[in-house]
């Protein structure tokens, strides 16, 4: 069965956690609202839970709830891989830069999806990459996840100078929304005169705005525990070396493998050169999170739209012959279409073994 697209793709959602947790947070009826929420009275959804549970911190020392009392805080649950969180990220980037005199106080609650975003080199490097310069609280064993109750990649929590949690943003998008909280909650704090105007953010590369109106193709895992439509013949072998084909033609989200390949949990693992992913697809970007699996190598690997080298649709990772490199463990952005958006099928051939991958998301 298929995906139904989702614009907050990102999350642990089983309907019965989810429900529990709402009603510890009172929030159970919560809708997406609109931007005149925010000149209304915001609800009192809860109390800001302990960040004990993170075992480091990156750009500050460790903060208590005590200590942010009387400020203003906006708490982001984020992971680095995340293209959800990454379109969020310039609006949280503004944000932070234009109310921290205010009272504003932004942390970050990096949470890990994959085993290797837990490596604290890692998320230190995408930090700075990303210029992030914000608390940063790293939640590898999920406590302050599981204190939130939340579910959610990104996730936004807006918190009162009393430590009570006043509105929550689950996904990508209400910007405007999010940022007249913002204006409120300083407002009711007494800092001083809050103006009225929004942000204005030019995101460009990963961060840009996907083209939802041309968007056909859900997120999807590669590891055996949540892929979707994986179409080569005899299906997975897990956790063994394979030889995998792949057929001539693919429907729409349907993915296929070619070569020596180990399918394990999480990702597919390439024993030797020349294997292929081959993925129908329909989006303006194709992004792909891999890497090498031994840290300090390389894997070259050469990309396909349609039977052609990506040269016009090629995304930031590629080079003008429609090659590229991958190295460290992350998100990389393979293809971007130019207009008019269509089905495409994209192929990937690594001339090196040694590559994982864990995960195409779309824009």
């Amino acid at each position: 069965m298929s995906k139904k697209i989702n614009h907050n793709r990102r999350y642990f959602l089983i309907t019965m956690l989810t429900t529990i947790a709402a009603t510890q947070l009172g929030i159970i009826g919560c809708t997406t609202q609109h931007a005149t929420l925010a000149m209304a009275e915001l609800p009192i959804e809860g109390e800001l839970p302990s960040l004990v549970g993170a075992i480091a911190w990156l750009n500050s020392q460790p903060f208590t709830v005590d200590e942010l009392r009387g400020k203003v805080v906006l708490i982001n649950f984020w992971t680095y891989t995340c293209i959800n969180w990454l379109r969020q990220l310039p609006y949280v980037r503004a944000w932070t830069q234009k109310y921290k005199d205010q009272g504003l106080v932004v942390i970050g609650i990096h949470t890990p999806e994959f085993e290797f975003e837990k490596n604290i080199d890692n998320v230190r490097r995408a930090s700075t990459e990303m210029k992030i310069d914000y608390p940063i609280a790293i939640d590898n064993d999920y406590a302050v996840w599981r204190a939130f109750g939340n579910h959610y990649w990104p996730a936004l929590y807006f918190i009162d100078t009393q430590g009570r949690i006043r509105h929550h943003q689950f996904g990508e998008g209400e910007y405007e929304q999010s940022e007249r909280v913002i204006q409120q909650l300083l407002s009711e704090s007494g800092t001083g005169h809050v103006g009225q105007e929004m942000v204005e953010v030019d995101a460009r590369g990963f961060e840009a705005a996907a083209d939802w109106n041309s968007l056909k193709s859900p997120e999807n895992y590669l590891g055996y525990e949540r892929t979707e439509n994986f179409a080569s013949p005899g299906g997975v072998v897990l956790n063994k070396r394979h030889l995998y084909t792949a057929p001539a033609q693919l429907k729409l989200n349907q993915w296929a493998l070619s070569g020596d390949w180990t399918i394990t949990r999480q990702a597919i693992v390439l024993n030797k050169f020349g294997g292929r992913i081959v993925y129908h697809f329909h989006a303006r970007d194709l992004h792909l999170v891999m890497g090498s699996t031994e840290q300090g190598t390389s894997v070259r690997f050469r990309v396909l739209v349609d039977g052609q080298p990506a040269v016009t649709a090629r995304g930031l990772d590629i080079d003008v012959r429609g090659e590229g490199t991958a190295t460290e463990q992350r998100l990389y952005q393979l293809v971007r279409q130019p207009k008019p958006i269509s089905n495409q099928q994209f192929e990937i051939e690594f001339l090196d073994s040694g590559v994982e991958a864990f995960a195409f998301t779309f824009g």
